[in-house]
């Protein structure tokens, strides 16, 4: 018996000893992966960094709370350099990994654009918080959670009607953004019955913007790009004493960088965004879901502070967070993450308020696949004062 006792008892301690080696034990589950494809490096690190960031702190959250389908979510990060063969590179890894159940990214529309029937083929369930143009309507498993620019114009240009403005041109990168933009305006301009002066195509090496903003100085209104080249023409509008309207033409200049790249002349600016509470003072205001968020997020990495302007925001996007917010979701009204095609029509009949969302935008995709409607997206306007700088909600008031 007591040979028996000590037969059961070695055989005991081996089990548990190969289970503390292999890191889990036989009752446990693979883990559920999220991947990220995205800039992680170069000069758009920001945004990627941004995203994880994002990610993690809602992935956390799934993770304290439980997991999904009792498995511990893990973010898998690809950088893409901003080379579309690497996106591609990731698309290809995350598609054939059947441990993953949502990607996010790759970031721009050109990249997506590359990556998309990748993901259709998988029935890959992907969600794009870095995607501003294109079509998501007739997608199985894409999801946007960004502003299209569709709509941001629609903002944009019923307000400036309102103005009474006559007039606009567009001072932009001559690149497919840029010239994308430019059909979009050529069309609107009709459409609002406001006319449209003409596109001034920038150049990565331009030292100065004038001789655009000269071109186009009897205009009312200049659309700018929301990169650092819209700082050039903040200060060339100074320079030549341009009067009229500046706006970004998407939401990128809600980004300190550009702040910090303009300077004083960022002041009176308007850009379009979906909810962008974070340079309002007043913190009791803010969204709850988006407070919590934001919270989290400065708890777990802090804040980008611009050296120059002292401008801040977050090292977070709460727009990446609702995708893995909405999904998680969905995984639930699905029964399970691993029927993505059960999972992609859950999305799609999602109505989640604003008050719960991290990014405190309200998310109803249906058929169009769109996390955002009109009424999320916002006008806000730069403004600076002894404190620093902040936005002021144009159509709020405050």
């Amino acid at each position: 018996m007591r040979s028996s006792l000590k037969i059961i008892a070695s055989v005991a301690v081996l089990a548990v000893t190969a289970a503390g080696c292999s890191g889990k034990s036989a009752a446990d589950k693979p883990a559920i992966k999220i991947g990220l494809a995205g800039p992680m490096s170069g000069a758009f690190a920001v945004l990627g960094i941004s995203q994880q960031n994002s990610l993690q702190v809602e992935i956390d959250r799934i993770n304290e709370a439980g997991g999904i389908d009792g498995s511990q979510v893990e973010l898998v990060v690809r950088d893409t350099v901003l080379d579309p063969a690497k996106a591609v590179s990731a698309a290809n890894e995350f598609a054939g990994d059947e441990q993953v159940k949502l990607v996010v990214g790759p970031s721009l529309t050109s990249f997506y654009e590359a990556t998309k029937g990748v993901y259709e083929q998988a029935r890959k369930v992907n969600c794009q918080p870095g995607v501003s143009t294109g079509d998501f309507s007739g997608l199985g498993y894409g999801f946007r959670s960004q502003d299209p620019t569709g709509l941001d114009l629609q903002k944009l240009m019923q307000h400036y009607k309102d103005a009474g403005v006559r007039s606009f041109g567009l001072i932009y990168e001559n690149d497919d953004s840029g010239k994308n933009l430019d059909a979009m305006l050529k069309e609107a301009a009709g459409q609002y019955g406001i006319e449209y002066l003409g596109f001034q195509q920038t150049r990565a090496d331009d030292q100065s913007h004038k001789v655009y903003v000269e071109k186009l100085k009897d205009a009312d209104l200049i659309f700018l790009s929301s990169n650092v080249g819209g700082a050039k023409t903040m200060a060339a509008a100074a320079e030549v004493g341009y009067d009229g309207e500046l706006a970004g033409a998407g939401s990128g200049m809600q980004n300190i960088t550009f702040i910090e790249a303009a300077g004083d002349y960022a002041q009176g600016a308007i850009f379009p965004a979906p909810n962008y509470q974070y340079p309002m003072r007043d913190r009791a205001a803010w969204r709850p879901g988006y407070r919590k968020h934001i919270e989290a997020v400065e708890a777990a990495y802090g804040k980008n502070v611009g050296p120059e302007s002292g401008a801040t925001s977050p090292k977070g996007t709460a727009m990446a967070a609702d995708c893995v917010y909405a999904w998680s979701q969905a995984v639930k009204a699905a029964g399970g993450a691993d029927d993505t095609a059960k999972v992609a029509a859950a999305i799609e009949s999602l109505d989640l308020s604003a008050d719960e969302t991290p990014s405190g935008n309200s998310i109803a995709p249906g058929s169009s696949h769109e996390f955002y409607s009109l009424e999320d997206i916002h006008l806000y306007e730069w403004q600076k004062d002894a404190q620093g700088w902040f936005v002021k909600d144009v159509e709020a008031g405050s």
